[in-house]
């Protein structure tokens, strides 16, 4: 990433919250400021940082005096300008400077409500809306170098995958299968490690179970979803073993969810509604006879979080894009039995989807 970059991506923000009739925004340590700028704080802590955007302005960047050296240092900060505040001073009397007394702006969704509430006594008539929420598709579509980014994420976690079915299950703590999970993706070059879902028999049927110290025993179904980030980008994959050979109802299950999985992907591609994408995998789970067991939405976006818009989910009408990246995650739980669970990042491209994680989405038998 070079300051041109960023300098790009403050400017399209500036003009799609214009197209959005905001008079700009505000954003404050979190993924958001991330993505635009290229800073991040050495600490988020109750000392305001917020970066103001404004349709054909120069963007600004207001932080702690002491942290200003840091920032003058990163990446983009030739993009911006950069001022510090003293303790001591009023920092939202400070930034209330650079905003439009009755202005309408986007803030990020992780703003904390006592800099917000602050915004507002400076500036009694500005009015405040959730990015998430007025510029759901700010992060959304990603370039050419992000997507590599993702798919070289994807490719650590397909590594990953590959090697923990390598280890031994039967006889061991869920939590020791996540530990191993946790140790490769780190030694595929994950900087952070955000979550290492091993679900195993009865837990399984709880899609966001987290691992715990139930040992696994032969004959368990175990689902494992695990990612972070790495380079800066997400991964999120999840694939359903079994301990030993599985029984026929097993085997019918997971065939199930895979070709679910495998229709959701195939409709991947431009101008499809996200609600489609999710519409098409529960049509073929509850015309098998197990709609009331799929009980969350088909995917979501990833991109430098995990979770992030777009949502592949009943009532999100937005159109597939060229560029978006998301999750196709199709399950089945079947409440004190067990779970299944088959997910891919996907990305929509000119023509259709192409999928960033390759592992086989067999069921895989394990030891």
């Amino acid at each position: 990433m070079t300051q041109e970059d960023y300098e790009r991506r403050m400017e399209r923000a500036g003009q799609t919250a214009a197209e959005a009739g905001l008079a700009g925004l505000v954003v404050t340590p979190g993924p958001d400021l991330t993505w635009l700028c290229g800073y991040q704080p050495p600490a988020v802590t109750e000392r305001l940082t917020a970066l103001v955007i404004a349709p054909g302005q120069r963007s600004r960047l207001l932080v702690p005096v002491l942290e200003r050296p840091d920032a003058e240092h990163s990446i983009g900060s030739g993009a911006m300008e950069v001022s510090g505040w003293s303790d001591g001073s009023d920092p939202y009397a400070e930034i209330a400077k650079w905003l439009e007394p009755q202005g309408r702006y986007g803030v990020s969704d992780a703003t904390w409500a006592m800099h917000l509430l602050g915004l507002q006594r400076s500036l009694p008539g500005s009015a405040y809306a959730a990015l998430t929420e007025v510029l759901p598709m700010l992060r959304a579509v990603k370039d050419a170098h992000e997507v590599a980014r993702l798919a070289a994420a994807g490719a650590a976690a397909d590594a990953t995958y590959e090697k923990i079915l390598g280890v031994r299950f039967a006889g061991r703590r869920e939590s020791e299968v996540a530990a191993d999970l946790s140790r490769l993706l780190i030694e595929h070059g994950h900087s952070q490690v955000d979550f290492t879902v091993v679900g195993s028999g009865p837990n399984g049927a709880n899609p966001h179970h987290e691992a715990g110290e139930r040992v696994i025993e032969d004959g368990d179904m175990v689902v494992l979803d695990f990612g972070g980030l790495k380079d800066g980008y997400g991964s999120d994959t999840t694939r359903t073993v079994h301990v030993g050979e599985p029984g026929a109802e097993e085997r019918k299950v997971h065939d199930i969810v895979r070709e679910a999985q495998q229709a959701a992907f195939e409709a991947v591609r431009p101008g499809v509604a996200c609600q489609d994408i999710d519409r098409v995998a529960r049509r073929v789970i509850k015309a098998a006879g197990y709609g009331e067991y799929f009980i969350h939405r088909t995917g979501h976006g990833i991109g430098v979080t995990t979770h992030e818009p777009p949502y592949m989910v009943e009532g999100e009408h937005l159109p597939l894009v060229p560029g978006m990246c998301f999750s196709i995650e199709p399950g089945i739980y079947l409440p004190g039995r067990f779970g299944v669970r088959i997910e891919d990042i996907v990305t929509c491209t000119d023509t259709g989807g192409r999928r960033l994680n390759e592992t086989a989405r067999e069921m895989a038998v394990v030891r």
